[in-house]
């Protein structure tokens, strides 16, 4: 790092040290508004909606351009305390958020993180339950679910059995702000077991639910993310730490295999709202003793920025005709791992896809033209901080024609029937763990 930098980064302004304790409603708005205010260069505090008791849902973005999304740099999430008795995880963004606006300009690699990404933090889906936890326990309290008595993670449409609840406002909430991002990466933070989670959470025989587990078109990626987090977690690489769960062998699972669940958020984000997701278990216990903040703060730490690192991953790029126009709409999918609801370019005509090292043929779709194929090589040793960039010219001319940005061939229903499985990695291998023989209660 250069003087002028860390001459810079001395000047930078600060906030008051965050305490480990637990931050209600007041004390967290406090935070998250002197944070926006010293440092307004790299943060935007915003609420994407109230809860059932009109709370703010708060999301802080952290990232040189907070106030509004720039090509080519990749949209980040982690939401915490959707279950309200969950708390370790709203501590943890806190710190967080704490940890990357005090670090910009004097670590090399928060200062080139908050570079090329936009990390959007949201201590607590679920205020109102935080709120109602009179007496705080490690298995349920009565803060879990919301103020209408909704469990917030059983709460979204599910693509593989109809979910024929009554949609809640932390829930819509969420739902709407993901058409407004293009995130490409995220995670959701709970607690109650110690273990990274991926999807699917719910399954049918084509996914390969015959074999106890649920798998994505991109089982080897999503495997890759829940590693990534869980080996850098000295406690949640060893899969046994909760005596009175069962153990997951190197700290991750398959959502489904665990077992299933209905109109949960991770399956959400991943079929409609085109963002791997993955469920983050922070603690045995939901509500712990604040002494132990700490604890989990230093365990987590390294995991939380080495997973944000893996929005890069893979390919990004823009759509162009032969204009120079770029193209919203646009189906861009790899051969080989289509998804039920086809993944598209957003308004810019961009694209981003999550894949490991490898060789790809990328297949680009628009309406009335043939499909055009173009080969990728993801490097073994990827770009510091960028996903291989690619742009794609097609070979003709004219804007396409207007598709709604909602892309309404995707609608909230159950998209998948009797579809044949998508290849042989549904069948049993060397990540199918052993299936629990009672069902665990909550995730």
């Amino acid at each position: 790092m250069d003087f002028a930098r860390l001459w810079l980064g001395l000047l930078l302004p600060s906030v008051a040290a965050l305490d480990f304790g637990y931050h209600h409603q007041k004390g967290m708005e406090e935070f998250l508004k002197n944070v926006a205010q010293n440092y307004s260069s790299i943060t935007r505090l915003h609420s994407i909606g109230k809860s059932v008791k009109g709370r703010n849902l708060w999301v802080l973005v952290v990232g040189r351009f907070p106030k509004e999304h720039r090509i080519g740099i990749p949209e980040f999430k982690y939401v915490a305390n959707m279950h309200g008795d969950e708390t370790v995880g709203r501590e943890l963004l806190l710190h967080l958020i704490e940890h990357l606006v005090t670090n910009d300009g004097k670590d090399v690699e928060i200062t080139n993180l908050i570079n090329s990404t936009r990390i959007h933090l949201m201590p607590s889906m679920n205020p109102d339950g935080f709120e109602a936890v009179v007496k705080p326990d490690c298995f349920y309290s009565n803060g879990r679910e919301n103020s209408n008595y909704y469990d917030l993670n059983r709460n979204f449409p599910d693509a593989f059995e109809l979910n024929n609840v009554s949609r809640q406002p932390e829930t819509a909430a969420v739902m709407e702000w993901l058409k407004t991002e293009t995130f490409v990466l995220s995670a959701n933070l709970h607690g109650g077991a110690l273990v990274a989670s991926y999807p699917f959470d719910n399954g049918v025989p084509a996914t390969g639910t015959l074999y106890s587990r649920s798998i994505t078109p991109d089982d080897d990626v999503f495997q890759y993310l829940a590693h990534t987090y869980a080996s850098r977690n000295p406690t949640m690489k060893k899969g046994d730490q909760c005596k009175t769960k069962m153990n997951f062998p190197n700290g991750i699972t398959n959502g489904y295999s665990w077992y299933p669940l209905k109109g949960g958020m991770q399956d959400y984000n991943y079929i409609w709202a085109q963002c791997f997701e993955i469920t983050l278990e922070l603690s045995c216990c939901k509500y712990p003793h604040e002494e132990k903040l700490p604890f989990f703060w230093n365990k987590n730490k390294a995991s939380l920025i080495e997973y944000i690192k893996q929005v890069h991953l893979g390919v990004k790029g823009q759509v162009f005709d032969q204009n120079g126009n770029p193209l919203p709409n646009v189906i861009v999918e790899v051969q080989n791992r289509k998804h039920i609801c086809p993944y598209r370019t957003n308004k810019f005509g961009e694209y981003y896809l999550l894949l490991l090292p490898g060789s790809y043929i990328i297949n680009v779709t628009v309406p009335g033209h043939d499909p055009y194929l173009t080969k990728v090589v993801i490097p073994e040793k990827s770009q510091n901080f960028s996903a291989l960039k690619k742009d794609i010219l097609l070979p003709f001319r004219g804007q396409l024609d207007s598709i709604p940005v909602s892309n309404p061939s995707c609608s909230k229903i159950p998209l998948y029937s009797d579809l044949p499985s998508h290849s042989e990695a549904t069948k049993p291998g060397l990540f199918l763990f052993l299936v629990t023989v009672f069902h665990i209660f909550v995730k």
